[in-house]
């Protein structure tokens, strides 16, 4: 089987040969896939994320319906994920890993579903992060709650390496 840190490289490899503008129209087509979804329809409380620019693109996304769900985003606190709910006035700061981070209070209520980004997940749900932990130890906090992770078709692979820690999701969204 091929190594986390192989496997990181081949799909880093992989998302070299799609323009900016392929995977953008990708990410519209997997959001619009996720907002027909019925588990995001019925759910109030949905933890996104603010994405990398190799990540599915969910800026728009959480932009269109902020207002009309509890949208909470994760920011990244030492080596941890402290999930923070956008109001309507939220503004964001460049956090680690230049990601927008939303700034306003933590939030602590609970989550109707999780939509999880990776660097690659197979059919059983496994997923790959980028190696630092941060959603394997939040999520392991929140196994009942619907985990859905979101990639590039490209992503999908047979099967990723698993160790004891990681979560796995309860389905996978691509286009």
């Amino acid at each position: 089987m091929i190594s986390k840190t192989d496997l990181r490289k081949n799909i880093k490899a992989l998302k070299r040969q799609h323009t900016l503008e392929e995977l953008d129209a990708q990410s519209e087509l997997i959001m619009r896939k996720l907002e027909q979804h019925p588990d995001f329809i019925k759910a109030q409380k949905i933890m996104l994320y603010s994405s990398l620019p190799d990540e599915v693109q969910t800026q728009a996304f959480i932009e269109k319906w902020r207002l009309q769900k509890r949208i909470i985003l994760p920011t990244v606190v030492g080596d941890d994920i402290i999930p923070v709910e956008l109001a309507a006035n939220t503004g964001f700061a460049v956090g680690d890993f230049n990601i927008l981070e939303p700034q306003n209070e933590t939030y602590t209520g609970d989550f109707d579903l999780i939509v999880v980004p990776g660097v690659a997940f197979d059919c059983h749900g496994n997923r790959l992060g980028r190696g630092k932990g941060y959603y394997d130890r939040f999520l392991c906090h929140h196994r009942s709650v619907k985990k859905i992770g979101i990639c590039f078709d490209f992503q999908l692979i047979d099967n990723v390496p698993v160790e004891e820690n990681d979560i796995p999701m309860d389905e996978i969204i691509s286009r």
